[in-house]
């Protein structure tokens, strides 16, 4: 391999050896706006994923921010997107730290929490890396829109359930009687909202949430006055609560703070992420990480896509899995750091502002770092009643598109998709997330190989007055031809796609191409003749030439007269070498079905 080639290899696999040499100064601008807009978004997002979510601590949430974002800055094929933990991929790895805390009620809860999550962070970033040099990016064109739209539905509402007990000031009480499904903590609300919440926590709660509320709303009255669009409401929100939080002393009545923070667990910052203090935890954690990874990858590859087509930028689905994999893999080296992957929402509202390079990126990574080190000592006060204020303002993202939804599917009448959709949501509120996500994912993989096992074809018929074929159901004045059923085979054969085609033939010897019932009587002449189109099969392994084989010889032992037309050199080449022209013989092979038709009606039909 020349040097240019091997360099022009590097550049592919590493993007950021391309566009830093290339950047424009012209582009800083927008870039740095961008970075700084994100950053003052998610920095208090993240202490509230982190605190509030994956029931850690604000570090968790800022490291996830910033550490793998600077790598896939590097790695990454994507300009605009924002790599940070997400919510209901926060979620997940909070359910998965509460059943430890339960299952070793006698370990320390921060060090277990650590642990946890660093045992989920480096094996989703092994997977996503394994799938990605798999070369297994079609993975997001496998999973359905509806089985994402029903989980993300059920994360919403789990979210929500969740953060209205720190809401109420019922975190004390949840820990005394453990609620276990979303359903419990339903009522669990039900049962002691109206006794035992707490009053202050609660006026604060609703408070900041109307707050938050009232300022998005009047942003979005000027969205052509820049400077009152960019308005940071959550950070402002922050700074304020935190203020009269230690003006007031709210904590001295009874409201949860944020209290001090460590930067460092046991000692050291960097640790590396498969040891001892890990591995306890390992297998039990693989099935929540292996869901984190394809939800992850699918929410990345989504936001890429949308801002690629947008700013006119190549995306590679497998080397987005290697950058996001790689990306887990050096966060899971900090203790507890959450795993991150690419949100539309955070990307969107990037691209909008101006970022055109990840370098916007990584000004909002920095500003995330320096407000690890250097701004949380400055949250003491901050109520964590606030923390799931702003989550639930975040939250209600996640409903947008429900309505629309679920209007398109009834509108065209997707009954699959909506029982999809409405399976995966149940199943996640009455048992678990993972649950529900986990059977939704097995359904759809199910009805995706049922789907490709059926064989796609049509019966053809005659269009009056001239000697052309075309298929019976998009032509209600094809003719067919009595006692002959003509099918065109509309794809090529392989052992997935073969196995169901007897069961297909029979159907249609008796019903024809319509939908019906196996109990309803025959509407076809019984079928004499048979005569495959096969100009669309360009290939056909050897476990469907087998089972055509079997299938041709049962059809002949039956009397029926078999013929074959429109077939390509290399397919008659493996028909004669599996003896299938030896069996039909060669005057069953014709180069159009007209040809076929006219020995047929001279042979069969004219003297009969």
């Amino acid at each position: 391999m020349s040097d240019s080639q091997f360099a022009r290899k590097v550049r592919y696999y590493v993007p950021s050896i391309a566009w830093i040499p290339a950047y424009s100064f012209s582009l800083l601008g927008g870039d740095v706006l961008a970075g700084v807009s994100l950053a003052a978004m998610l920095i208090p997002q993240s202490v509230s994923y982190g605190t509030s979510l994956a029931k850690i601590g604000p570090t968790a949430g800022l490291f996830a921010a910033s550490i793998p974002a600077i790598v896939y800055s590097f790695l990454g094929t994507s300009r605009q997107l924002n790599v940070a933990a997400e919510a209901a991929l926060s979620l997940l790895v909070g359910q998965s730290v509460t059943e430890f805390r339960h299952a070793y009620p006698d370990a320390a809860p921060d060090k277990l929490g650590f642990a946890v999550a660093t045992a989920i962070g480096v094996q989703v970033g092994i997977f996503a890396s394994i799938l990605g040099f798999l070369r297994l990016g079609f993975l997001d064109v496998v999973l359905s829109r509806a089985l994402l739209r029903g989980f993300v539905t059920a994360v919403a509402v789990v979210i929500t359930v969740e953060q209205l007990i720190p809401m109420f000031g019922l975190t004390a009480l949840e820990s005394q009687l453990q609620p276990e499904s979303s359903l419990d903590k339903m009522f669990f609300l039900v049962e002691y909202v109206w006794t035992h919440s707490h009053r202050l926590t609660t006026t604060i709660s609703f408070a900041v949430l109307l707050l938050l509320i009232l300022l998005r709303t009047f942003k979005n009255c000027f969205k052509n006055t820049w400077w009152i669009y960019r308005l940071p409401e959550v950070l402002i929100v922050v700074v304020l609560s935190t203020w009269v939080s230690d003006e007031l002393q709210w904590n001295q009545s009874g409201v949860e703070i944020l209290g001090s923070v460590p930067i460092s667990t046991d000692g050291t910052f960097f640790k590396f992420p498969l040891s001892s203090h890990t591995h306890p935890f390992l297998r039990g954690t693989t099935s929540t990480a292996i869901l984190i990874t394809i939800i992850g990858f699918l929410d990345s590859i989504v936001a890429a896509k949308q801002n690629g087509d947008r700013f006119g930028h190549p995306i590679s689905p497998n080397r987005e899995l290697v950058a996001l994999g790689a990306a887990n893999l050096v966060g899971s080296f900090v203790p507890g750091t959450l795993p991150a992957f690419g949100s539309l929402i955070r990307s969107r509202i990037n691209g909008d502002i101006g970022a055109r390079t990840q370098v916007a990126s990584l000004v909002t990574a920095a500003l995330v770092l320096l407000a690890t080190f250097f701004l949380l000592p400055a949250l003491y006060f901050l109520p964590k009643c606030v923390l799931a204020s702003i989550i639930c303002l975040f939250v209600t993202t996640l409903f947008a598109e429900v309505p629309h939804d679920l209007m398109y599917y009834y509108k065209i009448e997707a009954w699959t998709d909506l029982a999809m959709m409405f399976l995966t949501f149940a199943l996640s509120i009455i048992w678990n997330v993972e649950i529900g996500i986990v059977v939704s994912l097995i359904i759809s993989l199910l009805l995706v190989i049922r789907r490709s096992s059926k064989t796609r074809m049509t019966i053809l018929g005659r269009i009056p007055g001239t000697d052309q074929w075309r298929p019976v159901t998009d032509n209600p004045d094809a003719q067919d031809v009595p006692g002959t059923l003509i099918v065109r085979i509309r794809e090529s054969l392989d052992f997935a796609n073969t196995a169901q085609l007897k069961g297909r033939l029979r159907k249609f010897e008796l019903y024809g191409a319509e939908p019906a019932h196996p109990s309803e009587e025959p509407r076809r002449q019984p079928t004499r003749v048979l005569v495959f189109h096969m100009g669309d099969v360009e290939s056909c392994d050897a476990s469907a030439v087998q089972i055509l084989h079997e299938l041709l010889e049962m059809y002949q032992n039956r009397g029926v007269h078999l013929f074959i037309a429109h077939l390509r050199p290399g397919i008659r080449e493996t028909f004669e070498n599996a003896g299938i022209v030896k069996l039909l013989g060669p005057d069953a092979f014709y180069d159009t079905v007209g040809e076929a038709i006219t020995i047929v009606e001279q042979r069969y039909i004219d003297g009969q």
